[in-house]
Order: C-alpha cells, then sequence, then structure tokens
C-alpha cells in the first residue's frame, strides 16, 4: 500500500490534543519504573483516526522524533490478522504500527497508556495475582486478563473480557504489563498514577557484590562493572536467583535476555569465560555470578541493559515464597518468533542511528530511581 496523504489535524483541539500526547508519552517513557527501552505505547483515538506508537521506538524520544502512526481505527478493528496491520499515511517504510496496535483500537476509551510497569509486573507474575489484587485495586474499574500473546490473541481476551463491563479503565495484564485509559491524556495519567500507588513495592535488600570474583571476569576484554547496585542483586541475592532459574517471566525478559540466564557458580567463573571466549561472538552479553553480583558485556545494547535492570527491579519486589507463573517454553518460543516480536532488529537500528548526544542522554537515564516522574503533579 502507498502513502496518502496524512490527515490533517482539523483544529486547534486536536492538535492540542495530540501535542498532550506526545508530552504524556515523554514522561511516561522517562521513568525506567514504568517503561524499559522500546516497551510500552500509547494512543489517542480522534475523529475515526486512531495515533498509535510505531514499533521500536522509545516513548522517551516522544517530544524528539516523528513516532506515531496514523490509522483508520474502522480498519484496525476489524482486521483479524496482525500482520495485515499497516498505515497509509506513513512518513517512511519504517514506521510500522506498535504490535499492540490491535488493543488500542479494541479498547473503547480514546487514551490508552500501555505500560511494562515494574510493581505492575512484580503481580502480573503470580499465580494468585488476581486475588492478591481485589483490596489493592479495589473500587477502580480494574479487570485482570490472562496471558495471551501479542496482537491479536491479547487483543481478542481483552475484548471479550469489557464487553459486559465497558467502564473498565484499568487491565494488569497477565506475565505482560499494565494498561490504563481514560477521555483524555490528563485522566488517563492521573489514573495511572493513582494505580501505582496501590501497586508499589518496597524492593527487597540485598547483599552487596563480592568484587574479588568479579575482578576475575574484569580481566578479560570487553567486561564491564555496572555502576548501578541493583543490578547486582540478580547474583548477590538468593531469591533473585532462584526466581531467574525458574525461567521466563514475561516476553521482553525473552526477547532481549533470553531464553535462559547466563547465571554461574563463582568456581567456574574463570573456565567457563575462557571457553566462551575461544570462539568468536559466542560471549553472552551479561554473566550474573552466584553470590557476587553481574558484569556486563561491553557490547550490551541500550535496550538489553535497561530489560536487565528491568528484570532485577522486578525479582527484588516478588517474595520468595510467591507461587510464580513462567511463560511455557511454547509460549516462549512464540514470542521469539520473526515477525511476532522482530522489532528487537528495529531497537538495534534506532540505537545504531542515534547521534553522540542521544547515546548521552539516553545512558544517563539508566538508573532506575523511586521518584516516578510521570507521578509528579
Amino acid at each position: 500500500m502507498k502513502n496518502s496523504t496524512r490527515p490533517k489535524l482539523l483544529s486547534t483541539r486536536q492538535e492540542r490534543e495530540v501535542a498532550s500526547l506526545r508530552e504524556l508519552s515523554a514522561r511516561v517513557g522517562s521513568d525506567p519504573l514504568l517503561v524499559q527501552a522500546s516497551n510500552g505505547n500509547s494512543s489517542i483515538k480522534l475523529d475515526g483516526i486512531l495515533w498509535i506508537k510505531a514499533s521500536g521506538k522509545w516513548l522517551a524520544r516522544a517530544m524528539e522524533e516523528e513516532m506515531f502512526v496514523p490509522l483508520e481505527l474502522a480498519e484496525v478493528q476489524a482486521i483479524r490478522n496482525g500482520t495485515e496491520i499497516a498505515s497509509r499515511y506513513a512518513p517512511t517504510d519504517e514506521l510500522l504500527p506498535s504490535i499492540e496496535t490491535p488493543m488500542h483500537a479494541i479498547v473503547r476509551h480514546r487514551v490508552v497508556i500501555h505500560v511494562h510497569s515494574i510493581n505492575a509486573i512484580a503481580w502480573a507474575i503470580r499465580s494468585d495475582g488476581p486475588e492478591q489484587l481485589e483490596e489493592r485495586l479495589g473500587g477502580l474499574h480494574w479487570q485482570w486478563i490472562p496471558y495471551a500473546a501479542s496482537g491479536i490473541p491479547l487483543a481478542r481476551e481483552i475484548e471479550k473480557a469489557v464487553a459486559n463491563r465497558p467502564q473498565t479503565d484499568v487491565l494488569i495484564l497477565g506475565n505482560h504489563g499494565l494498561v490504563v485509559c481514560g477521555p483524555d491524556c490528563h485522566t488517563a495519567e492521573k489514573l495511572l498514577c493513582a494505580v501505582e500507588q496501590r501497586l508499589a513495592i518496597a524492593p527487597r535488600r540485598f547483599p552487596k557484590p563480592d568484587t574479588t570474583v568479579l575482578e576475575m571476569i574484569a580481566r578479560f576484554s570487553r567486561w564491564q562493572f555496572p555502576d548501578v547496585d541493583s543490578l547486582h542483586a540478580l547474583g548477590t541475592d538468593a531469591v533473585s536467583r532462584k526466581i531467574l532459574k525458574g525461567g521466563v517471566l514475561y516476553p521482553c525478559q525473552a526477547i532481549f535476555l533470553g531464553r535462559t540466564m547466563p547465571l554461574l557458580p563463582p568456581a567456574v567463573v574463570v573456565s567457563t569465560f575462557r571457553e566462551r571466549l575461544s570462539g568468536k561472538n559466542v560471549t553472552p552479553s551479561f554473566v550474573a555470578v552466584e553470590r557476587s553480583g553481574v558484569m556486563l558485556n561491553e557490547m550490551l545494547t541500550r535496550a538489553e541493559r535497561a530489560t536487565l535492570m528491568g528484570l532485577a527491579q522486578v525479582t527484588q519486589r516478588t517474595e520468595g515464597s510467591a507461587r510464580l507463573r513462567y511463560l511455557s517454553t511454547e509460549e516462549v518460543t512464540d514470542v521469539l518468533r520473526a515477525g511476532t516480536h522482530g522489532y528487537k532488529e528495529v531497537v538495534v537500528m534506532e540505537e545504531k542511528a542515534g547521534s553522540p548526544a542521544e547515546v548521552k542522554k539516553l545512558e544517563g537515564e539508566r538508573k532506575i530511581v523511586a521518584t516516578r516522574n510521570a507521578c509528579v503533579s
């Protein structure tokens, strides 16, 4: 389909609403407790047009670059094959709609915010999540959506769930994240902040890293000692290690970090690395060493780093006694299937295309902080 003339914003009100979506997206995307790297998406419906974040784009850059794709809402709602979704208005062939476009189209509210909230995921991976959240989210119009693959499958599950409860404006997506909706950006953001406050979990304390073992790894070229303390919990915290050994908890973990975590006992670190470094392009992008901490390969991308930091934050907020629901082997295979989540390559291309100034800025946003920028009034 060839690109057509992009739809014009017909009024000052429409211009303001699209501008509000950009501002909201940038605030949300700049909070690593809500969004990590390119995940998360936002949209607004204006006079039959769905403006949706493009695949692979970082919400944090919403004020700096073009990333919202306009789609005919009626066409998206009628689609039954996710691969058919394309915008006739896209400014370039590379700007493709988010894989979650069907979900945004199905939800009846004008503004939809989908985030990979660390707190929400910590509840969404629990087998008893729905029961645990009954009191926390009491009084809100919320629903729990059991895990479903992104795209059409997830949209169908949401469509069934809200059919008889159209007032639903908060969705907890099992093994995935959080969706909040509203009639406008201000209302949706206010609801997001309220839900986050209710879902908040204090992170568990963890032992400091053991630099003796990590210094052995640092002797090899290409390895770096991360300056973010929370990352080391993946190696030093017994509960976090137990959780990691269980499998994949949510899609982005599989997409950016792989099917299994490189978790090694201290005694075999040196020999294992020698074996892996003997061949080319086989070194892991990071490694967690039991009771010692984490080391990062210098080739680790910013998206992988942000995802790894998010995983550390999730495990720190998950009780060791909690019954967890891991993704099955089939579900992980589906997530990694090219064409379903091929946007990892898009993200890597975005990073390579970034200017030094952009890279420096994004690196400066890497630390996960307790203060939520998106919730500052």
